[in-house]
């Protein structure tokens, strides 16, 4: 029996994992780095993964609506950014938005993805239109 394709067996650990998001280097044991980032981007190509920034790949799923890729994350996009950030070992918090929602001081319910990192951090992380912004 032939010895499944690259491409295979990341479809496999990501069907196997609770993660919505995926670093390449999660896939480093299965192969060189070109092999698995040109794997990772057959599998944005088959609108399996969608790619959110430099390095950053999330689980998608085909709209029922417009046939496009989304996002396939419980918590949103927000969610997906904080995933990510722990990932990368990056220090974050709420933001001062969110905190004043949360404690009562504000009516304004906090839509934009926003969160302050305390460490460094410079990736741009998108999803279509809306961008994930840093608050210092």
């Amino acid at each position: 029996m032939p010895r499944p394709t690259l491409r295979k067996r990341i479809e496999t650990r990501i069907a196997r994992t609770r993660s919505d998001v995926f670093l390449p280097r999660e896939f480093a044991d299965l192969g060189g780095e070109d092999q698995v980032l040109r794997a990772l981007r057959e599998l944005v190509q088959r609108k399996q993964l969608i790619r959110l920034g430099y390095g950053v790949y999330g689980r998608a799923v085909i709209s029922r609506l417009s046939g496009e890729p989304m996002l396939d994350s419980t918590r949103g996009f927000i969610g997906a950014v904080q995933e990510t950030l722990d990932k990368l070992r990056v220090p974050w918090e709420a933001s001062a938005a969110r905190i004043a929602y949360n404690e009562g001081r504000s009516t304004q319910v906090p839509v934009n993805p926003v969160l302050r990192v305390k460490g460094r951090f410079s990736r741009k992380l998108k999803l279509g239109n809306t961008e994930f912004l840093i608050e210092r």
